[in-house]
C-alpha cells in the first residue's frame, strides 16, 4: 500500500523503445540502479516498460548509448492529474472552491446534543450553552476548548454536579450530572414515624416527637415508632416526628449458582488501523487486508491538531483491535456457593438501603443438581426501619 501511494505521488510513464538495441539499454539501466517494471516485448520485438517520472529524465544517456528513442504510451500519477487540472482552469477552480467550502462548512457547529436526566431540564442546558456560543451555525474556532466550555457551563448550571463537553467533528455533546443536594423535607405537617418492615429495634433516637417503642422491642410493619402527638387530653400538640430508628430485618433469598462459567481472555493477537478524520468522515489509511476476529475488543486513540487556540477540523484516529477468546471454567461446589452468596449479599444490601449492615447469615437449604448449586439463605440485616406517615388533622380540634 505504501509503495502504491509513493508511485502515485511521484508519477510514472509507460515507455516503448524505438530502434536501437534493447539489451544494451536494459543492462545500462540495471548498472545505474534505475527501477523498471512491467517489462514486455510486443510481437515486433519492441521493448516497453514502466518507469517513474524522476527516473524517466535519467534515461537520456542510456538511450543514446543504445541508439534508441523513447515513445511515451501512457501516463499515470499525481503530476499528470495536476497538469490536466491546470489546462482545465474552470474545473480546477471549482474543485478548489469545493474544497474551501467543505473546509469552511466543517468549521461550523451543526449539531448540539444534550445528555441529562429530568432533574436538570434540557431547555435550561441549551439556553446556557447558547449563551456560551455552543449553538448550530456557530464558527467553532471562535469557541474555547472543551474543558473551558465545561467550566463555564458549570457556573451557569448551579444544579449540576458535573458538566462534560465533548467536540466530535462538527458536533458538540454536553453531558450533565445533577447535584446531590440535601432533599428539603416537604413533610412539614404533623406526622408519625412508623415501621416499614417487621423488625427488632436496635437503636431509637427521637429528635422531635415521642418514642413509642424501646430498644430490643419487636415491632410489626406499620407500627408507630415515634409519635407526632405530644401532650394529653385537650392540651395536644401535633408535630412532624424526626429521628433515627434502626432495627434487625430478615431477608430470605434463593440462589442458583452454575458450576461452569465462561470468561473472556485476550489471546495476544491484535490489529492496528489508522484513519484520517475530516469532519464526520473517516478515511482508512492503514490496516487493510486484516482477517476479522471471531470476538474482539476495540480501543480508540484520538489525536487532534490545533493552530494557536483553534482546533483544526481534522484528526488522526488509531484503533487497536484485540482478539478475545471465550474459555469455560469449572468451579468447585464451594466456589460456586461462595459466588452465589456474594451476589445475594449485594442484592440484600441494595434492597435494605444505605448504611445497612449484614449481622448474620444462615444457609437454610443447599443442593447440587444438574450442574448447579441451589441454596436458600437467610440474612439478618441492621437497617433504618422508619418511614413517615402523615397525621390527619382537624384545625378546629388541634391544640396549641
Amino acid at each position: 500500500m505504501k509503495g502504491q501511494w509513493l508511485s502515485f505521488m511521484r508519477g510514472s510513464v509507460r515507455v516503448r523503445l524505438v530502434g536501437g538495441d534493447s539489451r544494451i539499454f536494459l543492462n545500462a539501466a540495471g548498472s545505474n540502479r534505475i527501477e523498471l517494471w512491467g517489462i514486455a516485448y510486443d510481437r515486433e520485438g519492441r521493448l516497453s516498460f514502466w518507469v517513474s517520472v524522476p527516473d524517466f529524465f535519467s534515461l537520456r544517456p542510456l538511450l543514446r548509448m543504445a541508439g534508441s528513442r523513447p515513445r511515451v504510451l501512457e501516463r499515470r500519477g499525481l503530476p499528470f492529474k495536476l497538469g490536466r487540472l491546470s489546462r482545465r482552469k474552470t474545473f480546477a477552480g471549482g474543485l478548489l472552491f469545493f474544497v474551501a467550502a467543505l473546509f469552511a462548512l466543517s468549521t461550523l457547529v451543526w449539531d448540539v446534543q444534550v445528555h441529562t436526566d429530568e432533574t436538570v431540564p434540557e431547555a435550561e442546558i441549551r439556553k446556557a450553552a447558547a449563551a456560551e456560543g455552543i449553538r448550530p451555525l456557530q464558527w467553532s474556532p471562535r469557541l474555547p476548548d472543551a474543558t473551558e466550555l465545561a467550566h463555564r457551563l458549570a457556573r451557569r448550571l448551579p444544579d449540576a454536579a458535573w458538566v462534560g463537553v465533548e467536540k466530535s467533528g462538527t458536533r458538540y455533546v454536553i453531558n450533565v450530572v445533577r447535584s446531590n443536594k440535601p432533599e428539603v423535607n416537604k413533610e412539614s405537617g404533623p406526622s408519625d414515624l412508623i415501621a416499614k418492615a417487621d423488625a427488632v429495634v436496635t437503636r431509637i433516637v427521637a429528635e422531635s416527637g415521642k418514642p413509642q417503642v424501646a430498644r430490643n422491642a419487636r415491632v410489626r410493619k406499620g407500627e408507630t415508632l415515634i409519635s407526632g402527638q405530644l401532650g394529653e387530653a385537650e392540651r395536644v400538640k401535633l408535630v412532624a416526628s424526626e429521628g433515627e430508628v434502626r432495627g434487625l430485618v430478615w431477608y430470605e433469598y434463593g440462589i442458583v449458582s452454575p458450576l461452569a462459567r465462561s470468561t473472556n481472555y485476550y489471546t495476544g493477537d491484535s490489529a492496528d488501523r489508522t484513519y484520517l478524520v475530516i469532519g464526520n468522515r473517516a478515511l482508512q489509511t492503514s490496516g487493510y487486508g486484516q482477517e476479522p476476529y471471531t470476538a474482539s475488543n476495540t480501543f480508540a486513540d484520538w489525536r487532534t491538531f490545533k493552530w494557536g487556540s483553534w482546533t483544526l477540523p481534522f484528526a488522526i484516529l488509531k484503533e487497536k483491535e484485540m482478539a478475545v477468546e471465550k474459555r469455560s471454567e469449572r468451579l468447585t461446589p464451594d466456589a460456586a456457593r461462595e459466588a452465589g452468596l456474594a451476589q445475594a449479599r449485594a442484592e440484600a444490601l441494595s434492597a435494605a438501603g444505605e448504611d445497612a449492615v449484614i449481622k448474620a447469615e444462615k444457609i437454610l437449604h443447599e443442593q447440587t443438581e444438574n450442574g448447579k448449586v441451589m441454596i436458600r439463605v437467610l440474612f439478618e440485616i441492621e437497617q433504618s426501619i422508619a418511614v413517615r406517615r402523615p397525621i390527619a388533622t382537624d384545625p378546629k380540634t388541634q391544640g396549641e
